[in-house]
């Protein structure tokens, strides 16, 4: 079965503009910026495949190019088979697109008013237009803001109506930029339901929320400075990219208490005779079994073991120093 997103050695570069004229006036400028350099991935069909960077890691120039809003400098990208240079309009009629800080709407239209305008762009019906978009409304909570003008919603409320339009045409693709941007607990924890339900479409999801990333994705893309440094799942890339966890043993002792020796660094805690020792460990080494031995010699009752795993954030963060060394 052929992948729905092929993305294959794909660069982008933002050109000076003017550099001639700029040169002749003696303005100074940057030179040009290179924000993807030979990017290669698939997304599967009926995956959730996440992209997580810091800001101008590239995440955004990526997802608008797969959306055709803007052209490669060299690659390709296709979409169910199709060319998004080539056959851009046939891309744009399967894809459904949803970015942070939304602009594409009208503000003096309520949100009824708007989806029926892009539903007339898809040349939907206004009968069947009006009911899938009550459906999307229904699904995305804003029911209620039907009729309220799009400049009176709240930050949050946009990004639900952004959503409800991105999934108008019931897209097979779908691109999502921060969906839970803005959103209060409640309300991103909705969104993260309602996306996980969709079935029949691929979706490529970036944001900053790392945690969301784990809960929705099959499998995360980790992109800096406009390069793919790794793909894998949420656990292998944990695995792969950290050494370390902290680890907090808890235990009952009504003896005084030593810290075990072969600790270099240890936090310790004491209530009565509920004690807590916490320390770093290599993941795959012994310590925590001779810490352990050490504890039950001496006449410790062990209650918990907490182990602190790995996030993307460490990976992130592991990616980030390789960068810099």
């Amino acid at each position: 079965m052929p992948s729905a997103v092929v993305v294959r050695n794909l660069s982008k570069t933002y050109p000076v503009a003017f550099p001639r004229l700029k040169k002749l006036l003696r303005i100074k400028f940057n030179p040009p910026v290179e924000a993807l350099r030979n990017v290669s991935f698939e997304i599967e069909e009926g995956e959730i495949f996440g992209l997580i960077g810091k800001n101008g890691a590239g995440k955004t120039t990526l997802t608008k190019i797969i959306a055709t809003l803007i052209q490669p400098t060299s690659g390709q990208v296709l979409v169910k088979g199709l060319d998004t240079v080539k056959n851009d309009v046939q891309v744009r009629s399967i894809i459904g697109l949803a970015v942070a800080e939304e602009r594409s709407f009208y503000w003096r239209l309520s949100c009824e008013q708007n989806m029926m305008f892009f539903a007339r762009l898809y040349g939907m019906k206004d009968k069947e237009a009006r009911k899938r978009i009550y459906e999307l409304f229904e699904k995305v909570g804003i029911t209620d803001l039907a009729k309220r003008r799009f400049s009176e919603l709240s930050t949050g409320n946009k990004q639900r109506l952004a959503l409800a339009r991105a999934l108008l045409s019931n897209p097979q693709v779908l691109l999502l930029d921060e969906p839970t941007r803005s959103l209060d607990p409640l309300a991103a924890s909705q969104m993260r339901a309602l996306i996980a339900s969709l079935k029949n479409v691929s979706i490529l999801l970036t944001s900053h929320n790392l945690s969301e990333i784990e809960q929705l994705c099959h499998r995360v893309a980790v992109i800096a400075k406009g390069e793919i440094k790794d793909i894998d799942t949420p656990e292998n890339l944990r695995r792969k990219h950290k050494q370390t966890e902290k680890v907090t043993i808890i235990f009952y002792s009504p003896n005084e208490f030593a810290p075990p020796p072969m600790l270099k660094e240890v936090e310790l805690e004491e209530r009565n005779s509920l004690k807590r020792i916490s320390f770093v460990r290599e993941t795959s080494d012994l310590l925590l079994s001779q810490v352990l031995s050490f504890l039950i010699r001496q006449g410790a009752e062990i209650k918990d073991i907490e182990t602190q795993k790995a996030t993307l954030l460490d990976v992130l963060e592991s990616f980030e120093r390789s960068e810099t060394t």
